[in-house]
């Protein structure tokens, strides 16, 4: 089995602005070729890792190295300009000239470099193939769509043949149906060229389709890293359950832990769940009971044995392929995912079974 090469590492990173602290002591690493994303609320942190990488911002300690060369390292009075970097960045606002054509904005960089007028023209011709824009060469940025103008930046990042691609939120500004279809492309390109990219949202189902693993941050700090299922499936805290999809709560008190952290918990009215139970948790602790709408199957009748909740439907929405229910437990409000053939109606009494595989006690 081959050992995975370490191509960024950041060691105990910390950036202030003022007395704001943006970046607290973050340690992580990038794998050669793979595509991590940082993802987390507004104001989390994740931005500022990115450009602290880019050395767009400089560290107030901590240690950033780029295929082991040490970039930053203000301790040691070390730091590697951004252009020495061998990155590639796009950015949320696109960053491309108006005044200049699509052939210019991309080709820029190679011009900097100082290449032949052959080799510009015959890369620019190249990566306008790979991003599927041949023949808009002379066209300029206030004639081409949203979607086009986020691909000429993507083109200008990748012309120089960077060794590190970092993208900042690079589709927020994008309609849903391109967003959609833009993750995809940008994935895909990545994985084809084999590079490293590390790429920043606040948007959860874009970290789940685009990402090898997403590293979830909140205040400055790092609060669970691993691989998109893994961060959905058994997420570490509450903050990381409730930011990655939807999440329902319940408060409950662990009753008993067996082996392989499969337990039993009681909620206030003292009905018995089965589920796994959190490595950070002991018996008779309070916790809360974690539950995705997809893992509760909803009964018009009150099926036998544990796991189920007797509760009162508040609002149904259809969806078309689902229908949406919002319920009332112990006034509590919870989310369920149906298939369209279940239907009961607003106001009436039914029963919530949770799936003892699914549901997860997380600590308080």
């Amino acid at each position: 089995m081959s050992m995975r090469q370490e191509f960024v590492k950041l060691v105990k990173v910390v950036k202030t602005f003022k007395k704001v602290t943006a970046v607290a002591g973050v340690s992580l690493s990038v794998n050669k070729g793979e595509l991590v994303t940082l993802l987390g609320p507004s104001g989390c942190g994740k931005t500022t890792t990115l450009r602290l990488i880019a050395g767009l911002e400089i560290p107030d300690s901590g240690e950033i190295y780029i295929d082991d060369l040490l970039v930053s390292a203000p301790e040691k009075g070390i730091f590697v300009p951004p252009h020495k970097r061998g990155i590639g960045m796009v950015f949320q606002n696109y960053a491309v000239w108006p005044h200049m054509t699509v052939f210019d904005n991309i080709a820029y960089g190679l011009k900097i470099q100082r290449l032949s007028k052959d080799e510009i023209s015959r890369r620019v011709k190249e990566v306008l193939e790979l991003i599927g824009l041949s023949g808009l060469e002379d066209r300029y940025p206030t004639q081409l769509s949203g979607g086009q103008q986020q691909r000429v930046a993507l083109a200008r990042a990748l012309i120089t043949r960077p060794q590190l691609l970092l993208l900042d939120e690079p589709l927020s500004n994008l309609d849903a149906k391109l967003r959609e279809r833009m993750r995809f492309e940008i994935r895909s390109l990545v994985k084809n060229l084999g590079l490293t990219a590390i790429y920043v949202t606040h948007d959860q189902a874009e970290a789940l389709v685009i990402s090898d693993r997403i590293v979830v941050m909140n205040h400055g700090k790092i609060e669970q890293i691993g691989k998109p299922e893994e961060v959905y499936k058994n997420p570490a805290n509450r903050f990381v359950a409730d930011f990655i999809g939807v999440a329902n709560f319940i408060p409950v008190t662990v009753k008993k832990i067996a082996e392989n952290f499969q337990g039993i918990v009681v909620t206030e009215d003292g009905s018995v769940i089965r589920c796994t139970v959190s490595s950070r948790l002991k018996e008779n602790n309070k916790a809360y009971l974690l539950i995705r709408p997809e893992d509760i199957v909803l009964y018009k009748d009150s099926p036998p044995g544990e796991n189920t909740l007797q509760v009162k439907v508040v609002h149904r929405v259809y969806l078309g392929n689902i229908n949406y229910y919002w319920l009332n437990y112990n006034d509590l409000e919870f989310r369920v995912q149906t298939s369209p053939d279940f239907e009961v109606n607003e106001g009436e009494r039914i029963f919530a079974f949770l799936k003892p595989d699914k549901a997860i006690a997380l600590p308080e």
